[in-house]
């Protein structure tokens, strides 16, 4: 192995060893997401589901997939 490529290579060593242990004897402090993150995401889904269950059951919609019959074409107004 060439001489730059082995320095280069200890290099990336050493600074992944000192992240793994800089991370390691570090505190691990719980963020916004580490506390409620579950508690929003369930939150976000029951807004959802309440608001478009509300939609879908209150909007007068026809559930059907073809239009004809229920389509008339209305008088021409000049």
């Amino acid at each position: 192995m060439f001489p730059v490529a082995r320095a280069a290579q200890s290099l990336v060593a050493r600074s992944i060893q000192q992240t793994a242990v800089r991370q390691a004897h570090r505190k691990h402090e719980p963020t916004f997401h580490d506390k409620y993150g579950t508690t929003v995401l369930l939150a976000g889904a029951a807004m959802f589901s309440a608001v478009w269950g509300y939609v879908l059951t209150q909007l007068k919609v026809e559930w059907g997939f073809s239009p004809t019959g229920r389509i008339t074409p209305t008088e021409w107004r000049e």
